[in-house]
């Protein structure tokens, strides 16, 4: 029956000496029941231990534990209420009493071992101190913490008795090599060591200082989260460890790295012993400011909310277990009328107060009786169902009427518990995978402060590990009724965060949350903040100004709506006009003698190919295309040789007309048609030259992007540069026959020496066409265009100038001079 008198003074304002001795010890089970199945229970009931004086003379006392937790008093009672109800069941392990003992592992690994051997052997010591020969349970739930379950695996592993622990949490024991027969209730810290990781990340702290228990579970879970933190971009500025049996120097040592730290994040992975000595500590040296990031051992520990730790603690997030409801549980609680009141029903000897019968249980408040945050809780009580599932199957190998401790009945209890698979009252489900883990699920819980200035733990996410990477975790936000404090974000960073449109650049000898920000180069962009690196644009894109994002190029091309496209439109058109102005001059006096005498056909052809000179560039002019791109070039080729055309057939005319033997009436017939040929000969020349260029390889508009890379130049391909070079060239051949002739012919005797002034005109075009090519091929962009329509114009004016001005000078200004005499030089 239940030991309730071990439970008098372990709540009261004084405690029993006596009775303390007996509930304090390790060697005894605190709480026991006989049944025909019996379930161990080792849980951490006394959070502090004494050890006695060693005299080596005589045998030690047993170990003292004291200091009562009534979170771990609320686990073993836990255990008992789901025992009890098990045994009330008609459907699970019907016509079979399930018995249990439990000890108390005092949180610390020796009791917990000799808990262990005092569960499979029986606690009895005769005076030849052998040990009782029959195994007394035949699983175990428990222990609390991981070391203290590795110690009892040590020995209950001999045995092949299970362990399922409701609260160890340590990575290490999923190996199954080592641990076969250990199964948890609880998720892998290696679940909420990413989870923890994924949690700072999500915040945005790159910089956080770390502390941990010295003890299998601070260790592994810590090593974990540090591996998973610096996958996420997260650095640690300082990894600190304590143990609960540290001297006092060394913890006082640890709240002054803590408080130096730069790091205004602080990742708690302690268990509640641990916890406690740290937060005396920071109490003592003030130690505020910080965000705490919990572990589940301790981030719902009410007992912690409730004390002087709050203030330092509010604010504070961490993974735990989603609550459950377990229906019943808190009335069994409430039995407990003299555990809960420190009264006795009974006179005392011990002076003790006696019960009135007025308390009301319901109106007290305390960590036994309170059920609104079963986590931990529900951890065992689903642990014992899982035991009693387990035995509930294996009774079928003894339905033939074997007594129920037939070997058969306890020996394979591993492989069924690897088998269980239920669901519970409240809907939840239970299995163990192969490492004999839960699924990892959690709740992200907040401290928060509500209106009456409590802490209560919000829930404001949650992590499954199950999801595909990129969906475990998730925020939920913060829904409340009440005026809760909001989750503040503080900064925690080594380095202020590079805005968009620069990069990090690691500082040599600090770890990579360290860096300095330099900005992206022309043509890079990083588009968020805390860029690694800088991407580099498309080739039809460029950086903006401040290299945040990618903005199309500028495209450039010579418009006729900036200035020099404007410029050289109004000398091409002035150009064409001033020519056409030339030929209504020469129209309007076309018989008198200077006009006969400059061969009136030529010279209206001429002044006919400079005005398509001049309006050719225009072509250049403007956004190319593939008709624009073909016809600049033919247009200027062919324009410019029909020009060339008539100089030379004019030049020839001369020649010819000086130097004949015949008497001048007869020149003019007789060259006429050569004139004609001459011309059209040559210009069809060139026409077909044009015509093999387009066929085989016109030009096209063009994108260049590799002379200038913040911007796009439209430009016109050539197609084929020796197409360009056969029409550039056949011009310049023709300018250079002219020059030849009319330099020959400079010295004619003849007041209106034509060949002299043809010799100025070709003598300018070629030092034009010549300065052209190492410009054209120089200059840059649209510039290109500027130079070839330069050309064009440059080389039409001083044609029209050098051929033409002389004549309309006399034409218009000295009429005097326009006869037939002054034309062949006699007085």
């Amino acid at each position: 029956m239940l030991l309730f008198v071990l439970l008098v003074g372990a709540f009261g304002a004084e405690e029993d000496t006596a009775l303390c001795e007996i509930l304090g010890s390790p060697e005894f089970p605190l709480l026991s029941k006989e049944g025909d199945i019996t379930i161990g229970g080792v849980f951490s009931i006394n959070s502090q231990i004494s050890s006695p004086p060693l005299t080596f003379t005589d045998a030690p006392e047993p170990l003292k534990c004291s200091r009562i937790d009534f979170r771990e008093f609320h686990f073993a009672q836990t255990m008992m209420f789901a025992i009890e109800e098990i045994n009330n069941s008609s459907s699970l392990l019907p016509n079979i009493s399930i018995g249990y003992q439990i000890f108390d592992g005092c949180d610390s690994n020796l009791p917990s071992t000799r808990a262990v051997m005092g569960l499979i052997n029986g606690p009895e010591r005769t005076l030849e101190k052998t040990c009782s020969s029959h195994l007394s349970v035949h699983a175990i739930v428990g222990a609390s913490e991981s070391s203290s379950a590795i110690a009892m695996l040590q020995i209950s592993g001999i045995f092949q008795i299970p362990v399922i622990s409701h609260f160890a949490t340590c990575a290490c024991l999923s190996n199954k090599k080592e641990y076969p027969y250990f199964f948890r209730t609880i998720p892998s810290d290696y679940h909420q060591s990413r989870a923890l990781a994924k949690l700072v990340k999500h915040f945005g702290w790159t910089w956080v200082g770390a502390v941990r228990s010295d003890n299998d579970y601070g260790n592994n879970g810590m090593a974990t989260f540090i591996t998973a933190a610096s996958q996420e971009g997260v650095c640690i500025e300082y990894s600190e460890a304590i143990s609960r049996t540290d001297p006092s120097e060394q913890v006082t040592r640890v709240v002054r790295v803590i408080q130096s730290g730069s790091a205004r994040v602080l990742v708690a992975f302690l268990a509640q012993g641990e916890m406690e000595i740290l937060l005396e500590e920071a109490l003592k040296q003030n130690l505020t400011g910080l965000q705490w990031v919990g572990s589940e051992s301790w981030i719902t520990a009410g007992h912690l909310a409730t004390k002087g730790y709050s203030r330092i603690l509010t604010g504070s997030l961490g993974f735990t277990l989603r609550k459950s409801k377990i229906t019943g549980l808190r009335e069994f609680l409430l039995q407990f009328w003299e555990a809960t009141f420190g009264c006795s029903l009974q006179s005392s000897p011990h002076g003790q107060t006696q019960c009135s019968g007025t308390e009301r249980l319901q109106d007290i408040k305390n960590p036994f009786t309170d059920v609104s945050e079963l986590r931990i809780s529900n951890n065992v009580y689903k642990a014992v169902y899982a035991v009693a599932y387990a035995m509930h199957n294996m009774l079928k190998c003894g339905q033939s009427g074997e007594a129920v401790n037939h070997p058969c009945i306890w020996k394979d209890v591993v492989k069924h518990l690897r088998d269980v698979n239920f669901t519970l009252q409240s809907g939840e489900r239970v299995y163990f995978d192969e490492n004999g883990d839960p699924t990892a699920t959690y709740e992200l819980v907040n401290w928060q402060r509500n209106q009456a200035g409590d802490i209560v733990f919000v829930a404001i996410g949650s992590y499954d590990a199950s999801l595909p990477n990129g969906k475990q975790f998730t925020m939920i936000g913060i829904n409340t009724t009440w005026a809760a404090e909001s989750l503040e974000r503080p900064q925690s960073v080594c380095s202020e965060s590079c805005l968009p449109g620069f990069r990090q650049a690691v500082i040599k000898g600090k770890p990579i949350c360290c860096f300095s920000c330099i900005a992206c180069a022309a043509g890079e962009i990083s588009n968020f903040s805390n860029s690694a690196e800088c991407s580099r644009c498309q080739l039809e894109y460029w950086s903006n100004e401040d290299h945040s994002q990618c903005v199309p190029k500028v495209i450039e091309f010579l418009s006729y709506g900036e200035t020099m496209g404007v410029l050289l439109t109004a000398f091409s058109l002035f150009g064409a006009s001033l020519t056409l102005v030339v030929s209504c001059v020469f129209f309007w006096f076309r018989h008198t003698p200077l006009v006969k005498a400059s061969n009136f056909e030529l010279s209206f052809l001429l002044l006919f190919s400079l005005t398509l000179c001049f309006l050719c560039s225009l072509t250049f002019i403007g956004r190319p295309s593939e008709w624009s791109c073909m016809l600049r070039h033919t247009a200027f080729g062919i324009t410019f040789a029909l020009c060339m055309s008539c100089i030379l057939a004019k030049t020839i005319a001369v020649v010819i007309a000086f130097k004949a033997k015949r008497p001048a009436n007869t020149v003019p017939q007789c060259s006429a048609p050569l004139q004609r040929t001459s011309v059209l000969s040559c210009t069809l020349l060139q026409v077909l030259v044009c015509l093999l260029w387009l066929t085989l390889a016109p030009p096209f508009p063009y994108k260049n992007t590799a002379h200038a890379t913040e911007r796009i130049i439209l430009e016109c391909d050539l197609g084929s540069p020796i197409g360009f070079w056969a029409v550039l060239g056949y011009i310049g051949l023709l300018a250079v026959l002219c020059f030849i002739l009319a330099f020959l012919a400079r010295k004619l005797p003849d007041n209106f020496n034509e060949a002299k002034f043809i010799t100025f005109s070709m003598l300018i075009f070629c030092a034009v066409w010549v300065t052209f090519i190492p410009a054209y091929v120089s200059s840059p962009g649209k510039f290109t265009v500027a130079v070839e329509i330069f050309a064009i114009l440059a080389s039409s004016f001083g044609l029209l100038f050098c051929i033409f001005a002389p004549k309309c000078y006399i034409l218009l200004l000295k009429p005097e001079k326009n006869t037939k005499k002054h034309m062949m030089g006699r007085n």
